[in-house]
């Protein structure tokens, strides 16, 4: 059974692509709004849950956060394969980083990893809006996730590294 995601009544969320920009526990500037640090946000949820979804072919949606929730294990898993060679905390680091500069893809673009998931933006500003909430969501997972893919002396978590062999939903990473 895949874990969806919490975040189901997005009431007076603000939406781009179809996508809910739900609030993050973050201080990264960007357009999500922020969260309470004591409260679970999607990319809590998809750190969680990564490990138990990662192996699911068919991901049955039953919110629109679940398709946040589909791109964010896919973004961990591009991440965890960058992370595959980086023997130490620095330079794990220093690849997520360099991931982290790549260009940010939005549907109807060639690189997206999910047409059809996401519908096309209907303006310039609704793609800068969701490109620039991509991006801000990107680099709040890869800090999180250094967390758990390193141990506290800076040295590989095994039981996280391995699955950067697996492909999620048959869609190779990047």
């Amino acid at each position: 059974m895949v874990y969806h995601s919490s975040f189901v009544a997005d009431d007076g969320v603000t939406r781009a692509c179809g996508c809910p920009l739900l609030p993050l526990k973050s201080h990264i500037k960007g357009p999500a709004p922020t969260s309470d640090q004591d409260t679970t946000d999607i990319v809590d949820e998809a750190i969680t849950f990564f490990r138990a979804n990662v192996f699911f072919r068919n991901f049955d949606i039953k919110s629109p956060s679940d398709k946040l929730l589909i791109y964010l294990t896919f973004y961990i898993n591009v991440a965890l394969k960058r992370l595959e060679g980086c023997r130490t905390l620095a330079v794990g680091t220093k690849a997520i980083i360099n991931l982290g500069l790549e260009n940010v893809p939005v549907p109807g673009e060639s690189g997206f990893p999910f047409p059809g998931l996401f519908i096309e933006p209907q303006s310039h500003n609704e793609a800068e809006l969701f490109r620039d909430y991509l991006k801000q969501i990107r680099e709040e997972t890869s800090g999180r996730l250094l967390s758990v893919a390193y141990r506290v002396n800076g040295t590989p978590n095994k039981w996280w590294l391995a699955f950067a062999k697996r492909k999620f939903m048959n869609v190779i990473a990047l």
